[in-house]
């Protein structure tokens, strides 16, 4: 099945909301720093808590911008909003100086930071990889801060089916979601199953039951007339962080 089309202006949407949310929060620590500076010097906990802010921000970032991708989005969109990322970052002098670098993962599969593959083989991602350094430097502290990000949403699915009478199919379809490598739960689960050169959802006139089982496992089964020895289901995610990922399967004969 090919890449559903979205609206783009979904994605946007989300991107906008979060850079908005990495603001706020690189805003609301250097509030507290300037009341801590106020009264103490700068301690290791809050240059700790001032890491912790830059770094939960540059992944707000990334995954804004892998889920603006998967919704039809540039490629170009994560370097563009690291880009602002890093000026914003780097506009801070309130500590000292703020230097904020980044560059993206080029390795194969990545290109420009992104892997996208909604592949046949019943295996689909959605990736953002990209690595930072970040120096706080003036006259009572120079510190250095390591770290990359990588957001990935993977989606397995599995399915096979038996002829009930003619070409009456029984389909049972398994959907596994992850997020970084762990179990994921999914905001929407959407299933496909092709009739020559159409894709139909299965309904209540189906028979159609979907089970979550509330760990990143979910299961469908249907009935459907299908005229073909060859069973092929797609299925798209949607992750709670606002990621599509889509995977089509051929189901096995059992």
């Amino acid at each position: 099945m090919e890449k559903m089309d979205k609206k783009q202006s979904s994605g946007q949407v989300i991107l906008i909301a979060v850079l908005a949310m990495a603001l706020i929060l690189l805003s609301t620590q250097i509030y507290v720093f300037e009341v801590n500076m106020s009264t103490v010097n700068l301690d290791s906990t809050s240059l700790n808590d001032y890491f912790f802010a830059i770094k939960t921000g540059s992944r707000n970032v990334v995954t804004g911008s892998i889920a603006n991708v998967s919704w039809s989005g540039s490629n170009a969109v994560l370097v563009a909003n690291l880009d602002r990322w890093v000026t914003l970052v780097n506009r801070q002098n309130q500590f000292g100086r703020s230097t904020l670098n980044y560059t993206v993962e080029e390795t194969t599969p990545y290109s420009s930071g992104i892997w996208l593959s909604w592949g046949t083989n019943s295996f689909g991602v959605s990736s953002a990889f990209a690595h930072f350094t970040f120096n706080l430097s003036d006259r009572e502290v120079d510190a250095d801060l390591s770290y990359f990000i990588n957001v990935t949403t993977t989606l397995i699915v599995e399915g096979t089916y038996k002829t009930i009478l003619a070409d009456e199919r029984q389909v049972n379809v398994t959907v596994n979601l992850s997020n970084e490598g762990k179990p994921a739960l999914a905001s929407q689960v959407t299933l496909y199953y092709r009739i020559l050169d159409s894709w139909l959802a299965p309904n209540a006139s189906n028979n159609y039951v979907f089970t979550d089982y509330g760990n990143g496992t979910y299961f469908a089964s249907f009935l459907a007339d299908i005229p073909s020895q060859t069973v092929e289901v797609s299925v798209l995610v949607r992750d709670q962080r606002q990621i599509l990922v889509q995977a089509n399967a051929t189901c096995s004969q059992i």
